[in-house]
């Protein structure tokens, strides 16, 4: 029996909503990190506690692209990116049809930052950042990561999609 129409969530709908949980909660600790960083780095200017030229630059940094790169992918799990309407609402199965069509957009770009991801990668594997000494492939992994986390969500968003379009549910 269908799960959606049991009422209860499948296994993929669980899973992925705990990974949504997951990513929210680091998020969340990952912005609160990143007040530390910025601080040191703002009383380093304007005072001569803490040199400046320390590593709270490069962490700062590297913080806010996986912040951002998460960000990004709650936002595809929720849907959130903007939307611009050129067309007049087409009923439920034309409008699941453009979100199929416009979510197809958003799985090559997911598939191009999985592709270029593994690659950026690959190239920072054996290298270190020059002030923190992280490795850099911590940094770049987000990439690849973001787009197989967009695959997984845009996977779920389809399956709805899909049976809007065939008249199996109402649209979301």
């Amino acid at each position: 029996m269908d799960a959606s129409l049991s009422g209860r969530p499948g296994l993929w709908r669980r899973m992925t909503a705990a990974y949504a949980q997951l990513l929210s909660a680091i998020v969340v600790v990952s912005v609160g990190i990143l007040v530390v960083p910025v601080m040191l780095q703002i009383v380093s200017r304007y005072t001569n506690l803490i040199p400046s030229y320390i590593w709270t630059e490069e962490l700062a940094r590297f913080l806010f692209i996986w912040t951002v790169m998460i960000g990004a992918m709650l936002g595809v799990r929720h849907s959130a990116h903007f939307d611009v309407d050129l067309l007049p609402p087409l009923g439920a199965r034309g409008d699941a049809f453009m979100r199929i069509v416009a979510k197809l957009g958003v799985l090559a770009i997911a598939i191009v930052f999985v592709n270029g991801g593994v690659e950026f990668t690959q190239f920072a594997w054996n290298r270190t950042s020059e002030l923190a000494e992280l490795p850099l492939w911590l940094i770049h992994i987000a990439w690849p990561i973001a787009g197989v986390s967009w695959i997984a969500f845009l996977g779920e968003q389809f399956i709805d999609d899909l049976r809007v379009l065939f008249g199996k549910t109402q649209s979301p």
